[in-house]
């Protein structure tokens, strides 16, 4: 299945041009619900819902060190069984002409038919030679902002985009905000980290401010860390495909011709487009797969098939109705243009 899952990526153009090697794979759905630990820590039924991947320690609180992931958690979604990690995101809603929302649900990628739902993950350790530093055990980040509703605003973050699929293999042709066509395979939200870390925070009160971009240059290009935020880290990457075929009647579009999904935070522009992460791996099995240059496949870690990926799950903590044709979005939630305005 590796060999398969190699050349697949090579031929399909999924490989970065330039990367000397990476970690590709993919992590089936664990849960989808409103919790969120690293922003609302010990809330049940956070403002937006999310979609959730990883370790199924996964909880309202999961500060460290008094929650230590690997060691909380009895399975994972993910192909790489000692990665407990938990990946997350918010959940894309179509709405309808009267107003009434549906859960748009993801798909799996290309090589990875079978997973349910979920999404890929990769980490590159350099485009440009040389070594990176993993993650260290209690780190999180966040990388894009929810409330962001401009290009001005969403050009802080670098590479926060979506793709219009034509088909699954599509690659080309990312935009900041979201697609105002019909995406006759799907919409994907492509979400890359900060490459560079200030070597001694695991987390800072925006989660965000102990990890930075490369002072000059790009991560691709090999650009050198900034002063303050010395460490190369890997590159962690999202693509997350969402399954956008069953609305694709422009019949059922605003009759605007404006296009009709919104973020469970409220956002119908894209531009609030974000990620969370939690690392858990196991022991030292990320350092030993940057170290050791892995291409997909990696013997110096553990596997497991997508099915028994699947079989990993996480009991819903908030019970509500996230799924039907609903009359707002989850928890309340406005759709909020520029400045905050109340669109719906």
């Amino acid at each position: 299945m590796q060999l398969t899952l190699n050349t697949i990526a090579v031929a399909a153009g999924l490989l970065a041009p330039g990367a000397q090697a990476l970690l590709r794979f993919s992590c089936s759905q664990l849960v989808v619900e409103r919790l969120d630990p690293l922003v609302n820590p010990g809330v049940v039924g956070s403002p937006h819902v999310h979609q959730i991947i990883g370790g199924n320690a996964f909880n309202q609180s999961m500060d460290y060190p008094r929650l230590d992931i690997p060691s909380e958690a009895t399975c994972t979604t993910c192909t790489f069984a000692e990665d407990t990690s938990n990946y997350w995101t918010a959940v894309l809603y179509f709405r309808a002409r009267n107003g009434t929302y549906k859960r748009v649900e993801q798909m799996a990628n290309s090589g990875f038919e079978g997973a349910k739902g979920g999404m890929t993950v990769y980490y590159t350790p350099t485009y440009t030679g040389g070594s990176v530093t993993a993650f260290k055990p209690g780190f999180r980040m966040i990388v894009g902002n929810p409330t962001y509703r401009t290009e001005a605003e969403a050009k802080k973050y670098r590479q926060l985009t979506y793709t219009c699929l034509e088909n699954i293999l599509t690659r080309s042709g990312e935009t900041m905000d979201m697609p105002k066509k019909v995406c006759k395979a799907g919409i994907m939200a492509n979400i890359r980290f900060p490459t560079c870390w200030d070597g001694k925070n695991l987390d800072s009160a925006d989660h965000s401010s102990h990890v930075a971009y490369p002072a000059s240059g790009t991560f691709e290009s090999g650009g050198a860390c900034p002063s303050t935020h010395p460490v190369k880290i890997p590159q962690l990457f999202y693509e997350v495909i969402w399954d956008t075929r069953p609305f694709n009647n422009p019949n059922d579009w605003p009759t605007d011709g404006s296009q009709p999904f919104v973020w469970s935070y409220g956002d119908p522009t894209g531009y609030g487009n974000h990620g969370d992460y939690m690392f858990g791996w196991k022991g030292n099995a990320l350092q030993t797969a940057m170290d050791t240059n892995c291409n997909i496949n990696c013997p110096q870690l553990k596997t497991q098939s997508i099915s028994a990926a699947n079989q990993c799950s996480k009991q819903v903590t908030v019970n509500e109705n996230i799924d039907g044709w609903l009359k707002e979005l989850p928890g309340g939630m406005p759709v909020t243009g520029a400045g905050g305005k109340v669109l719906y």
